[in-house]
């Protein structure tokens, strides 16, 4: 439903912590409402012991709250940048013993936190809402700041430096991250002719990211209503704000209905994903001594690409049993097939789930086994030489649903520089909707008692639904099981009805497969890797696939040595030598400590590389993140394929090969 008016009620906010003991703790806050900014500090809490330390924080948090919670601020939305994953889990336990908290936690995250306090005369409840500002808008604070044209850019700040009482020379570069020797010497010129002091420096950081954060904010919400006539407050994350978009602007009449039940979960075994293989590890150097030349290309917005050109499912499905083929030559829809592969196929071409030594993989195997599939999808592998026996499954109607959606926002980017905020904002809402459609609709539902009333609480838990209580001082955390419908109105807007059609997102992502094969199993080239949306290669592709528009692929680098040792794990040297390591799993600090010789090494069998990295445990007991070195090993992995060897070099890979359990055989 569109909004009549504009609505502004944002007040941004920010947390700042230092290490005491390997834990992160909050030591200033800050916040800003468009026209004053109110900050938060804690002196020296780093020589506090540990009951005085938790009664500073508590008395900091207080002072804020007491300051938000009055009639001027009732029902604003407190945004966080990151409040989801880093805030929230030291606010929550603050919070609850400030008044009454209604936390949305979903996998780990603290999607919203709904805080109702007294006023001080006791005459009055005032309500906001804590949101993070990063599941609106997914980048971080910097790239926004360039992306939205902000007056006020976001700042530099030595984040290990642990000393609030500091005052002297600006700290040494090392305490600094992500930021260039350049940066820090224009840094550090602003103090040639004064001391720099930790408080006024971080109080002054800290209220800068609340402005840059508002006018971001303020920003993007005025943009989305003059276009949409939305208004962002509604909508806790990016999803949820283009489906809204989407169902106001351009959803036809009868066209999706909503999934749920048994027919959800069957369509769900045939939700796989984005396809990832690594298929040859290194450029050959039989006819050149460096190796073949690797060419890495990227599909311009595939998923738009599909959702635009490709008709899916609509209305209410119907069950079928046996052949449906037999009686409809095109059916369309979700078949539970018996499936053999052929046997010398080098890149297959569906998915599976499939036990592995190291727990459930998605694999694409050879073999034969069950499975349910879209019909586009098993219809285009019979042309690589599959065959299928159809047991049962669900036909629908079929129409573009998306078309209109996908091309306004592509006129949109073609409309603005990218220089625009309206570029960057067409973009993440085009590639966000489908996010939507494939949500698990497995919720938990969460809530904060007083200790003294779990008891009264559990005697009405007639269902047995409560899966976890977490301890919060006098209050406990309870987590149980939630109709689904409930929580999944929630995660929209708290009005907005069940949202969830598995069908959509199952075929959307099988098309997305479809377009990916095309890559594959060719002649004229050989692919040494490929991902959900990018190829690498050892010769040009065709022309007819190269392109500016959407579903078209794009040379995004020409490269002169290339290591590909698991999906999500390579590294490659370009014409202009610059390297690019992607390693999933391992920080960018510790990233930064790898060389391409030293994943060369890893082609050697039985070889691995250990290398340490910073891990947050977050705790929201505690209420506190702690820090720890954790050793990340690296080596070339068989999940996936099977790897092949030649003098103890890891040379090629080939399929692996299932039986009917979906147990690997070789």
């Amino acid at each position: 439903k569109v909004s009549k008016k504009l609505e502004s009620k944002i007040i941004t906010m920010d947390l700042e912590t230092i290490l005491i003991n390997n834990i992160h703790t909050p030591y200033l806050l800050s916040w800003y409402d468009g026209l004053k900014s109110k900050s938060y500090f804690i002196q020296g809490l780093e020589l506090l012991d540990n009951i005085e330390r938790e009664e500073k924080i508590l008395e900091m948090i207080q002072n804020a709250i007491n300051d938000i919670c009055i009639r001027k601020y009732k029902n604003y939305k407190i945004y966080l940048h990151n409040f989801s994953k880093f805030d929230g889990y030291f606010l929550v336990k603050y919070l609850a013993k400030l008044g009454s908290c209604d936390p949305i936690i979903h996998k780990g995250k603290i999607i919203r936190l709904n805080f109702s306090s007294m006023s001080k005369k006791g005459d009055s409840v005032y309500n906001v809402t804590f949101k993070d500002s990063y599941l609106l808008l997914p980048s971080s604070l910097r790239k926004l700041c360039f992306s939205f044209s902000v007056k006020s850019p976001k700042g530099i700040f030595p984040y290990s430096f642990m000393d609030t009482n500091y005052t002297g020379k600006v700290p040494d570069l090392k305490y600094f991250s992500k930021v260039t020797k350049e940066e820090y010497n224009n840094y550090k010129d602003l103090f040639k002719n004064n001391d720099w002091n930790f408080k006024a420096e971080a109080i002054k950081y800290c209220e800068l990211d609340c402005i840059s954060l508002f006018q971001i904010l303020n920003k993007f919400n005025t943009l989305i209503f003059e276009r949409f006539k939305l208004n962002i407050n509604k909508y806790p994350t990016l999803p949820s704000l283009s489906l809204a978009i989407y169902r106001s602007q351009y959803l036809k009449k009868d066209s999706i209905h909503m999934l749920s039940g048994s027919v959800a979960n069957d369509i769900r075994q045939g939700y796989t994903g984005g396809a990832c293989d690594m298929y040859i590890p290194t450029p050959s150097t039989e006819f050149t001594p460096e190796g073949e030349k690797i060419y890495a290309y990227d599909v311009n917005s595939l998923y738009p690409s599909v959702m635009a050109n490709f008709k899916l499912p609509i209305g209410n499905p119907t069950y079928f049993s046996g052949d449906i083929t037999k009686r409809e030559s095109n059916a369309f829809g979700f078949f539970y097939c018996n499936i053999i592969a052929p046997d010398n196929l080098l890149h297959p071409i569906l998915q599976t789930h499939v036990k592995t030594k190291d727990g459930i993989r998605t694999v694409a195997p050879l073999g034969s086994w069950s499975d349910m599939l879209f019909s586009e999808e098993m219809y285009n592998a019979k042309k690589m030489g599959y065959n299928f026996e159809i047991l049962w499954g669900y036909i629908f109607k079929s129409d573009f649903v998306f078309d209109s959606f996908v091309e306004d926002m592509y006129k949109i980017r073609l409309l603005y520089p990218k220089s625009d905020p309206m570029n960057y904002i067409a973009k993440i809402l085009m590639n966000s909707l489908i996010g939507r459609f494939g949500m698990d609709d497995n919720f938990i539902s969460s809530i904060i008692l007083n200790k003294g009333d779990y008891d009264k609480f559990e005697k009405l838990d007639k269902d047995n639904s409560i899966l976890d209580v977490i301890e919060l001082d006098e209050n406990y955390l309870v987590q149980s099981k939630n109709a689904r419908v409930e929580l999944d109105t929630l995660l929209d807007n708290g009005k907005e009805v069940h949202n969830i059609n598995i069908s959509i997102a199952a075929a959307i992502t099988a098309y997305a497969r479809i377009h990916m094969s095309q890559f594959k199993n060719r002649k004229d080239f050989k692919l040494f890797y490929s991902d959900t949306d990018s190829v690498y290669t050892n010769k040009p592709l065709p022309k007819e696939f190269i392109g500016e528009g959407l579903g078209l692929l794009k040379l995004e680098h020409l490269c002169k040595d290339a290591i590909f040792l698991a999906p999500k794990v390579y590294t490659y040297l370009t014409e202009e030598n610059k390297l690019i390591i992607k390693i999933k799993g391992l920080s960018n600090d510790s990233v930064k400590n790898i060389s391409i010789e030293d994943l060369k090494s890893l082609l050697k069998k039985d070889s691995k590389l250990e290398e340490k990295q910073v891990k947050w445990i977050k705790d929201i007991s505690q209420g506190n993140i702690r820090v720890i070195d954790q050793i990340y090993t690296l080596k070339a992995t068989s999940n996936k394929r099977c790897l092949v060897y030649k003098d103890n070099l890891l040379v090629n890979t080939v399929p692996l090969v299932i039986d009917k359990n979906k147990e690997i055989k070789s």
